[in-house]
């Protein structure tokens, strides 16, 4: 359903002439519990500076031209028969496009030094 929804909105988006809204930031905290996500539990595959590993790389470059509701997707979703999870049930469609949009932009947020020792939830 989601991925139906997905494209339904992208497809909505073209015919109307323009793309898709950019997500709402999420507040500082949520920025950085993601952040840390993604340099601890996607860097675990993607490599740690993201340049790749048991998954593809995450890097700008890599991820150019591609479609930012379909990256969502696979993050939110998985892959079915590969080692990637579906976070969809850890995050929302918006922070996952925000996410996407930071690394296709080249600049993935950084882990605030406060959050980075393990206790950024006390």
């Amino acid at each position: 359903m989601t991925r139906r929804l997905t494209w339904l909105g992208l497809a909505a988006a073209v015919l109307a002439g323009g793309a898709p809204a950019a997500p709402p930031e999420p507040a500082a905290l949520r920025q950085a519990q993601l952040a840390r996500w993604l340099r601890d539990d996607c860097g675990a595959c993607h490599g740690m500076t993201l340049q790749g590993g048991l998954g593809s790389p995450l890097t700008a470059q890599a991820l150019a031209g591609k479609p930012r509701d379909g990256l969502a997707a696979t993050v939110l979703l998985g892959r079915p028969g590969t080692a990637m999870p579906p976070w969809q049930p850890f995050m929302t469609q918006e922070e996952a496009q925000w996410l996407i949009d930071r690394l296709q932009a080249g600049t993935p947020p950084a882990v605030p030094p406060a959050f980075s020792d393990g206790n950024w939830y006390d």
